[in-house]
């Protein structure tokens, strides 16, 4: 596997998006207009501009605006305002990360570090070279770094290599909680005083402990988390390159005269979006002002003590809801008003046999759940940290149905604690962590309203009904300046990192979402499956039926609207109305393509990711 990445070794991560007061108070001003704005739009759109004759059309539409509207007020509180955590030099010694009165605060003992690689069926070779970058991690002072490979293959290949390299190596009987289960197995028998999360693709930069250690300098700091960074995403290839493969020389012209229109057009680029810089350098690194940047597994440093006192915390919440349960069940049936003292300290005695104490909720989202339950620790008010500099690299997804796998897994564990664990309710959480754990919640049910979206200038170019009382003067009076500021301040707001793949991506993605939605409310589990580390072959074109459909329709559709009203033979349109759900329908169709296009990509050889590399490079 090593000549995967020889390709890739030479890659250096994006620095992160310098700070700006003037951009960010801009950025404050255009997002409140916005807002004004959109309140004034919806509030028209509600009271002045329903189509009753058509309300099985009107209302829905108005329906997904609104929920968009709301997804945009916890969105602009996500990105209002940027507080970097002053960074700290490293600790000497454990004493310095600890309060003062603390039982060990009067050691002066070096730090110790524990560094887990969980795997289940990667490869040895992939896993040897997370190993090797781990070795080379410094640290200007004395410190006790243990390396260990959390093995849930039961692997004598892996137990070869950890003895090989020289690191530990624990596995177990069973995979009971899959990587949660794996993680509290290896807490149970290791000890250090922070711990190192990395997935088996998790490279560690040198600098990871040096860079990160400070924070914990405050004894009220319990886990900080680093951007993670795919360093093998796709370069794509040039259009004319590309031309010429399928066309010859006429091709290479035509891609050439493209460019001299729009400028550089590369294709097959990161195909299914998966760049990070979007979610860590923007979104999760605004969340350290009200202290909600939650973790996301691999890149993170955590206190064990915070991890264990967040095991104990939701253990003991976790046994008082069943016997709460229970003992309302029994009221229930017996008609009694109490319930015997004796009878309810056996039933919680039971319920402790039956409960299992575990560090990591045993969640396809246990890192978040963790995140919830540490936030919402009164008793302690421990902080988290989005470290804003990349500290490691790992590989992207390769495929779409790795990519659909992985999407699933994140929405669906975000569906499944917004319905069974909503943190809005949740005691502890401040305002500000409510809000932001919200708006992470919000946007994995987005696929309600954008399906709707999706669908409605279909239904008005095959009917000519519109969802709205007109598309006159007064409708875009009231919709332009909203949509614009809208999209001005978002450009005012993540300025810095590319957006509107991000966007188009998150609206083609309707169906995984969907999926996980209705996988939720059936009351049907999440499941854990490993995400392969190496491109799965096969055909994917399967996956984005929804999309195909929805993009074939859509150019059906508007077609069949243009003709209609340039013969007149077909339907009574207006022509604001057409250009409007134009625009619309080829937004819609732009992220559709993406999705298929994706499906189909496959990664150029060795010989041609060297020459698009060099045509890149020299601008070809």
């Amino acid at each position: 596997m090593d000549f995967y990445f020889k390709r890739f070794e030479h890659r250096k991560p994006p620095e992160p998006v310098p700070y700006s007061m003037p951009r960010e108070l801009l950025y404050q001003f255009l997002a409140t207009c916005s807002l004004t704005l959109g309140a004034w739009y919806l509030w028209w759109r509600w009271t002045s501009a329903l189509n009753y004759d058509a309300m099985w059309f009107s209302l829905p539409l108005v329906f997904a605006e609104s929920c968009a509207y709301i997804g945009s007020l916890l969105f602009t509180f996500n990105l209002w305002k940027t507080k970097d955590e002053p960074k700290k030099s490293p600790p000497h010694t454990i004493n310095e990360c600890l309060a003062e009165g603390a039982p060990d605060a009067d050691q002066v003992r070096p730090i110790s570090i524990d560094v887990f690689f969980p795997t289940y069926d990667e490869e040895p070779e992939l896993v040897k070279l997370s190993i090797l970058d781990a070795q080379k991690v410094r640290y200007p002072h004395d410190i006790d770094i243990k390396i260990f490979i959390l093995d849930d293959g039961k692997r004598p290949a892996m137990a070869a290599l950890a003895s090989e390299m020289g690191v530990e190596y624990i596995t177990r009987e069973n995979n009971i909680g899959y990587k949660a289960g794996n993680l509290r197995n290896a807490l149970e028998q290791t000890h250090g005083d922070f711990i190192v999360i990395c997935d088996a693709d998790t490279r560690p930069f040198p600098t990871i402990l040096e860079h990160t250690m400070g924070y914990f300098r405050d004894p009220d700091v319990a886990w900080v988390q680093t951007p993670q960074w795919f360093f093998d995403l796709p370069e794509g290839e040039r259009l004319p390159n590309t031309l010429r493969k399928k066309l010859g020389r006429f091709g290479e012209l035509i891609g050439k005269g493209v460019e001299r229109i729009y400028g550089p057009v590369t294709l097959g680029e990161d195909p299914y979006v998966n760049d990070p810089q979007m979610f860590y350098d923007v979104i999760q690194r605004r969340r350290n002002w009200v202290n909600a940047s939650f973790c996301c597994g691999a890149g993170s440093i955590h206190r064990r003590e915070a991890v264990m006192e967040a095991a104990l915390r939701a253990y003991s919440e976790q046994i008082s809801k069943e016997h709460d349960e229970v003992e309302k069940q029994i009221r229930k049936i017996t008609k009694e008003k109490s319930i015997d003292r004796d009878i309810s300290e056996n039933l919680r005695q039971e319920i402790i046999f039956d409960t299992e104490f575990t560090p990591y909720k045993f969640h396809v989202s246990e890192d978040i759940y963790t995140s919830i339950v540490l936030h919402s620790d009164t008793d302690r008010n421990w902080r988290s940290v989005m470290h804003p500099d990349v500290e490691s690299k790992m590989l992207s997804p390769q495929d779409l149905q790795t990519w659909t796998v992985q999407r699933f897994k994140y929405s669906g564990g975000s569906i499944d604690i917004f319905m069974n664990d909503n943190p809005i309710f949740r005691k502890g959480l401040s305002l500000g962590q409510k809000l932001m754990y919200g708006a992470s919640f919000w946007s994995n049910l987005s696929a309600v309203w954008n399906i709707i979206f999706l669908l409605c200038p279909i239904v008005y170019f095959l009917t000519s009904i519109a969802p709205v009382s007109a598309y006159d003067t007064t409708f875009y009076l009231h919709f332009l300046p909203f949509i614009l500021t809208a999209e001005v301040a978002m450009m005012v707001g993540t300025w810095g990192v590319a957006g509107y793949k991000g966007k188009t991506n998150f609206l083609s993605f309707f169906p995984v979402n969907l999926r996980a939605l209705w996988t939720v409310l059936r009351g049907r589990k999440i499941s854990f499956p490993a995400t392969p580390k190496e491109r799965q072959d096969g055909s994917f074109g399967t996956l984005v039926i929804p999309q195909k459909i929805i993009f074939g329709l859509s150019l059906f559709s508007m077609l069949l609207a243009w003709f209609g009203f340039y013969t007149g033979v077909y339907g009574d349109y207006s022509f604001g109305g057409l250009v409007l759900n134009s625009f619309w329908i080829i937004n819609n169709m732009m992220a559709m393509w993406g999705m298929i296009a994706a499906a189909y990509w496959t990664p150029p050889s060795d010989s041609e990711q060297g020459q698009a590399s060099e045509e890149l490079k020299y601008g070809v």
